[in-house]
C-alpha cells in the first residue's frame, strides 16, 4: 500500500504518463459507449442533444475533467513546496494534466452538445 501511496504522489515520474492515459481512455470510453448505446437503443431522430446518452457521455467528460484539473492543482501545489527534480516532474506533470483536461474538453464538448446517432 506504501509502494502505491508513493507511485501516486505528485513528485513521481508516472505523473508524467498519468494525465495522458486518462485522456486517451475517457476519449475511448466516449465513443465506444457512443457506439454501443447508438447500436443498443437509439434515441428518436427529432430529440436534439437532450438525452440519456449524451447525459451519460456529459457525466463521463465532467468528472474526468474534475479528475484531471485535481491532478493537475495538486502537481502545482507540490511544485511549490519541492525543490529539484521533484519539483521538475511534479510541475510538468502539472502542465501535462492541464493540457489533457483541455483535450478531454475538446473531444467531450461536442459530442454532449450535438445529438447523438447522427
Amino acid at each position: 500500500m506504501k509502494s502505491l501511496r508513493r507511485w501516486l504522489g505528485p513528485s513521481h515520474p508516472a505523473q508524467l504518463l498519468l494525465g495522458l492515459t486518462l485522456w486517451s481512455l475517457c476519449f475511448v470510453a466516449l465513443y465506444a459507449g457512443l457506439s454501443v448505446a447508438c447500436a443498443l437503443a437509439p434515441p428518436a431522430p427529432g430529440q436534439g442533444a437532450l438525452t440519456a446518452i449524451n447525459a451519460g457521455l456529459g457525466l463521463l467528460t465532467l468528472a474526468t475533467l474534475s479528475l484531471l484539473v485535481w491532478l493537475a492543482w495538486r502537481g502545482l501545489r507540490a511544485g511549490r513546496e519541492s525543490v529539484g527534480r521533484p519539483r521538475f516532474i511534479a510541475l510538468v506533470g502539472a502542465g501535462l494534466h492541464l493540457y489533457s483536461a483541455a483535450g478531454v474538453a475538446f473531444v467531450g464538448l461536442p459530442i454532449v452538445a450535438m445529438p447523438p446517432c447522427l
